[in-house]
C-alpha cells in the first residue's frame, strides 16, 4: 500500500528555469535543468509534467514529434490550448526557435511541432527573456543572448565579445512578435515614450491592453523598476513612479496578473545576493505596492514559475531556494499555492469535507453524484498533501540524524 501511495503521490522532479502553464484544470510543466554533483543537467526534453489542480495529483507523460533540445531559460506561454516554446540555452548555446503542442490532445498523445514555415524575421537568439499573451499573439520582450557584429543596435547592450568570430554577448530590451493566427513574425514600430534599459531575468504580466514588466538584471545591476507597454498603440509608459513602499531590486522572480487590477510579485534574487522570499500586491487603481506580510519566510525561491489558478489561486512550481551562481544545489520540487482572493463557498465546503473524509466517510457516499465526483477529488488532494508533508517531514528528521 505505501509503494501504491508513494507512485499515485509523486511529484514532478526538482528543477530550475523551466516552463509552465495553465490550461483548464491542469498545470503543465516542462523543460528546465538541476544539478546533479556540480553539473547542470538538462530534464528530459520528452517529458510532460501533468498537475490537476482538483485532484493534487501529478502525472508525467512522455511526448513525441520535433522535439526541442533539452533547455532551461525557454520562454513558455499558452494560447487557445497550445503551449508555445521559444528560445532557451542548451548544450550547442542559445536559441531562437520556436516549438509548439496542443494540450487538448484527445487520444492522449503529445507531439511538438517546430515552427518552420513562419513569415518575417525571428528575435536574435537568447534565453531568460519573458513575453506577454494578446489578441492570439506572442509579444517577447529582453533577454540575454548573442548577436553577430552586424546585428548590433541600441536595443542590445554589450556583455561581452568573442572577437574572432565577431560574436558579441549581451542583454535585449527589443519587442517581437509572432502572430499565431498567420504564423508571421514582426517587430513592431515603438510609437512613444522611453523604453526600459535592456535587461534578462526579468517578469512580464498583461493586464488589459497593457503588458507589464517588473525587475531584471543587466550587466551586475539588478533593478525594482515597474514599466509598461500599450499593446495596442506601442507607446512605453516609461519608469512608473509607484507611491509608498516598494518591493526591493531583483531577478529571477515572478509576476502575476490577479483580477483585472492587479500584480503579485514574488521571490528572486536580491542584489545582495538573498533568495527572496516575498510577496507583494500592485494596485493599478491606487498605483501603489503593498507587501504580503502573512508568507512564510522559510521558502524563498528564484527562477521557478508562476500560473494562475481557476480561483485566483498563484500556483509557483520549483525553483531554487539557493543563489544559483553560488551554490547550485537548491532545487525545489514543491507546488506553493498563494490564495490572493477569497475562495468561493463550494470551494470551502469541499475542502472541509476533503480534510475530514474520515470522520463523514457515512455521509459521503448520499451525496449527488456530481458533487459526489467533486468530493472525491478533493478528498484525493488532501491526501496527497497530507502524504508530501509527511514525507517532507521524514526527510527532514533524516537529514538531521544524519548532521548530529
Amino acid at each position: 500500500m505505501a509503494a501504491d501511495s508513494a507512485e499515485q503521490f509523486r511529484v514532478a522532479e526538482e528543477r530550475s528555469g523551466h516552463c509552465a502553464v495553465v490550461d483548464g484544470n491542469f498545470l503543465y510543466v516542462w523543460g528546465g535543468y538541476v544539478s546533479i554533483e556540480e553539473n547542470e543537467v538538462y530534464l528530459p526534453n520528452d517529458e510532460l509534467w501533468i498537475y490537476e489542480i482538483d485532484s493534487g495529483l501529478w502525472t508525467m507523460h512522455l511526448m513525441e514529434g520535433e522535439l526541442p533540445t533539452s533547455m532551461s531559460g525557454s520562454c513558455g506561454a499558452s494560447i487557445n490550448g497550445k503551449l508555445y516554446i521559444f528560445g532557451g540555452f542548451d548544450d550547442k548555446g542559445y536559441s531562437n526557435r520556436l516549438y509548439y503542442v496542443n494540450l487538448r490532445t484527445k487520444n492522449g498523445a503529445y507531439r511538438w511541432k517546430k515552427i518552420t514555415n513562419f513569415k518575417g524575421q525571428p528575435p536574435t537568439p537568447r534565453d531568460k527573456l519573458s513575453c506577454w499573451v494578446y489578441k492570439d499573439r506572442l509579444i517577447y520582450f529582453g533577454g540575454y543572448g548573442c548577436r553577430k557584429h552586424n546585428e548590433l543596435s541600441d536595443c542590445f547592450d554589450v556583455h561581452d565579445a568573442f572577437w574572432e568570430g565577431q560574436i558579441f554577448w549581451g542583454w535585449h530590451n527589443d519587442v517581437h512578435v509572432f502572430d499565431t493566427t498567420t504564423q508571421t513574425w514582426s517587430q513592431p514600430a515603438i510609437r512613444g515614450g522611453e523604453p526600459p534599459q535592456p535587461r534578462a531575468a526579468h517578469t512580464c504580466a498583461v493586464l488589459g491592453n497593457k503588458g507589464y514588466i517588473f525587475g531584471g538584471r543587466v550587466l551586475q545591476t539588478r533593478m525594482n523598476d515597474l514599466h509598461c507597454l500599450n499593446l495596442d498603440t506601442w507607446t512605453w509608459s516609461g519608469r512608473i513612479s509607484v507611491s509608498g513602499e516598494k518591493p526591493k531590486d531583483r531577478s529571477w522572480h515572478t509576476l502575476t496578473a490577479i483580477g483585472d487590477d492587479r500584480l503579485f510579485l514574488f521571490g528572486g534574487l536580491s542584489s545582495d545576493d538573498v533568495p527572496l522570499s516575498d510577496g507583494w500586491i500592485h494596485s493599478i487603481t491606487t498605483n501603489g505596492w503593498k507587501q504580503l506580510t502573512h508568507l512564510p519566510k522559510s521558502r524563498p525561491r528564484l527562477w521557478h514559475t508562476a500560473c494562475l489558478g481557476k480561483e485566483g489561486e498563484v500556483m509557483v512550481f520549483g525553483g531554487s531556494k539557493d543563489d544559483l551562481h553560488f551554490m547550485d544545489t537548491g532545487h525545489c520540487s514543491d507546488l506553493l499555492i498563494f490564495q490572493t482572493q477569497p475562495y468561493s463557498l463550494l470551494r470551502l465546503c469541499l475542502d472541509c469535507i476533503g480534510k475530514n473524509a474520515t470522520l463523514l466517510r457515512n455521509q459521503i457516499p448520499y451525496l449527488p453524484s456530481k458533487l459526489l465526483q467533486q468530493v472525491l477529488k478533493k478528498i484525493t488532494f488532501w491526501a496527497a498533501v497530507n502524504h508530501r508533508q509527511e514525507k517532507k517531514a521524514e526527510t527532514e528528521r533524516q537529514c538531521q540524524l544524519s548532521t548530529t
